[in-house]
């Protein structure tokens, strides 16, 4: 930890050394609102979002906050280690495969022009009762297994031993954002029926657990999770297919796959109480965890320490330093470009538009992993090779 603000109604613990004027008057709101336990934790990739920072994460007593969970309900991580060792001539392959997984795999806005297995969705939920699942579930089956746009990516990476990785980073697609966008407005609507000390300005509308309106999004935000999961898991799937089809006795490890993006009910300093984790990943003692970095950077298999002081968190990537219109404004396509084709990594800048995702766009991942020594250690660092983004 860094350091520690107690100028608001609870502290606010930073692992971080700067903070920008929105990201503090944002975790100030955190630290105000009634039912905020403890303190406010801020991850080293903190930056502002809607409403709460990305990188924050607070534990609630009794209640849900849509707005802090966040619009991609269940964004998270993947990412699997191949016996493939990295030669230049396995390189030579990587540009063909890039472009098979663009095939099978849709990025951006586009989805399956079919429907996917349903037998891969989420099991055990009741979709009868689940007002917007139940809406968006056809066009979720042609969702499944499709990328998005952002931050978003598909990597080949290499370990310090030069064994190839695959990693994914995406989320619940537009079912997520529409069960985000209903219940937060729900909530906004009661909160103003209650008269509500949360200020609207906040954009932290509530949904206390003594109301059915909690226990409908907790079940929907499950779901969006789980669909997450699913999501990372048939895409991963479909690259596996394609390594095997250039590799047919290649061999695969144990999944990864976890999400950055939601809330749980967990037990911290003797209380039952709701963790959200927007942007941040869990890091109880001994999980494991991926933390990537920007294109071009390196990424992070680690391990929880389970520190307290977190609520057993850490970091869900490097964080923004720029917006993304600011980035393609300022930065620089030439030199972005030169940077990348330096490093031999086959990127996916290929326009002054795709500045926003640019690795100067972001925090320097090296720091942000010094910055959290005691929230998790590293198992195993990764150098990209190859970026997929939509």
């Amino acid at each position: 930890m860094k350091r520690i603000i107690d100028s608001e109604r609870i502290p606010i613990k930073l692992w971080l050394d700067e903070i920008d004027a929105n990201t503090l008057f944002q975790v100030k709101n955190l630290a105000n609102l009634p039912f905020a336990f403890k303190h406010i934790a801020l991850m080293p990739d903190a930056h502002s979002g809607y409403g709460m920072p990305i990188g924050g994460v607070m534990a609630a007593d009794g209640v849900i906050v849509p707005n802090a969970v966040g619009v991609d309900i269940g964004c998270g991580m993947c990412a699997v280690k191949t016996d493939l060792k990295f030669t230049p001539t396995l390189q030579k392959y990587f540009s063909k495969i890039v472009d098979e997984i663009k095939e099978r795999v849709p990025v951006g806005f586009k989805h399956h022009k079919r429907t996917q297995d349903e037998a891969l969705m989420p099991k055990g939920y009741k979709i009868g009762g689940m007002e917007v699942v139940r809406s968006e579930y056809n066009s979720a089956l042609r969702q499944l297994g499709t990328l998005g746009g952002g931050n978003h990516f598909i990597e080949i990476q290499k370990d310090k031993e030069d064994f190839v990785w695959i990693m994914i980073h995406s989320g619940s697609r537009n079912i997520g954002k529409q069960v985000a966008d209903h219940y937060n407005k729900l909530a906004k609507k009661l909160n103003k029926q209650w008269n509500s000390p949360v200020p609207p300005k906040a954009d932290l509308a509530y949904l206390p657990f003594t109301t059915e309106e909690a226990h409908r999004y907790f079940e929907e935000m499950n779901y969006c999770v789980d669909f997450a999961l699913a999501n990372r898991k048939l895409m991963l799937t479909r690259v596996q297919e394609i390594f095997s089809d250039y590799f047919p006795n290649i061999k695969f490890g144990e999944i990864i796959n976890i999400a950055h993006n939601y809330a749980k009910w967990e037990k911290h300093f003797g209380k039952e109480v709701v963790v959200h984790r927007k942007g941040a990943t869990s890091a109880h003692k001994g999980e494991l965890g991926i933390i990537p970095g920007s294109q071009g950077t390196k990424s992070y298999i680690v391990e929880g320490l389970g520190n307290p002081e977190s609520f057993s968190s850490c970091s869900h990537g490097a964080g923004r330093i720029m917006g993304r219109n600011e980035a393609i404004r300022n930065l620089s396509f030439e030199e972005e470009v030169r940077k990348l084709n330096k490093k031999g990594v086959l990127h996916s800048i290929r326009t002054h538009r795709d500045l926003d995702e640019a690795p100067s766009a972001y925090k320097n991942i090296q720091q942000v992993m010094l910055d959290q020594e005691d929230l998790v250690k590293i198992v195993t660092e990764l150098s990209p090779l190859a970026v997929i983004k939509g």
